[in-house]
């Protein structure tokens, strides 16, 4: 990514528009549930669904949901935010993801920097999937075999997606919290989200510095907010 803020599909290069708009929706989908496991009261500890089974499941039953969601597939945008910010994002570690895509700068940064950085981080964030999971019609997700030991509290799943066209592959990494997992990078075609976000970021942060990246960051969400 040569620049900060280009349109969406130099994300990912190589990929069209709208293959980017459809990963994204499964991604956004894949995300969209209540917690894998229930707390129990009388129960002494609630033992963490396998990382794959998490995925598979709560991206098979969401998928259903969004796709038979009218207003969502007619691009009711306050809902399609609404339902990410409150559906998506708790499944999220935006803390660890944040840091990693601001570097080495995040440990220079002012408690109150960094916590400007990570709510505007997630406002982009959310506003992409928003925009996706509109996108999502027939896709269906498929598991390939996990590479992790029973005791990992770091993995990494790794998917097939299929529906119209070529398969497309999409990997999560996922960390233990809890009871369940979250999800700090995702993986599209052998690139990682954060990465690429570490990349545009880093040139933002030599020229402006980090309120410079901020104010990059609100002035992009309130462009999109006014779109």
């Amino acid at each position: 990514m040569k620049r900060l803020f280009t349109s969406q599909s130099t994300l990912w290069p190589g990929l069209s528009r709208a293959c980017l708009w459809t990963l994204l929706g499964v991604l956004a989908g894949v995300l969209l549930s209540p917690p894998a496991l229930a707390q129990t009261p009388a129960a002494p500890a609630v033992v963490a669904a396998a990382p794959d089974a998490f995925i598979l499941d709560l991206s098979t039953e969401v998928l259903n949901i969004v796709k038979s969601d009218k207003a969502i597939q007619a691009g009711d945008t306050a809902r399609v935010m609404a339902l990410v910010d409150t559906k998506v994002m708790p499944h999220v570690n935006f803390q660890r993801m944040t840091a990693s895509a601001v570097g080495r700068h995040w440990r220079s940064a002012t408690p109150e920097q960094q916590k400007r950085l990570q709510d505007e981080f997630k406002v982009l964030l959310v506003r992409t999937y928003s925009g996706a999971l509109a996108q999502v019609k027939d896709q269906s997700v498929v598991l390939k075999p996990l590479r992790a030991n029973p005791g990992d509290t770091e993995v990494v799943v790794r998917t097939e997606i299929k529906g119209r066209g070529d398969p497309i592959q999409l990997e999560y990494r996922l960390e233990r919290s809890g009871s369940g997992w979250k999800v700090y990078d995702f993986n599209v075609l052998g690139i990682w989200l954060v990465e690429q976000y570490r990349s545009s970021f880093a040139q933002e942060i030599s020229t402006s510095g980090l309120d410079g990246l901020i104010s990059r960051l609100a002035e992009r969400n309130k462009s999109a907010s006014k779109a």
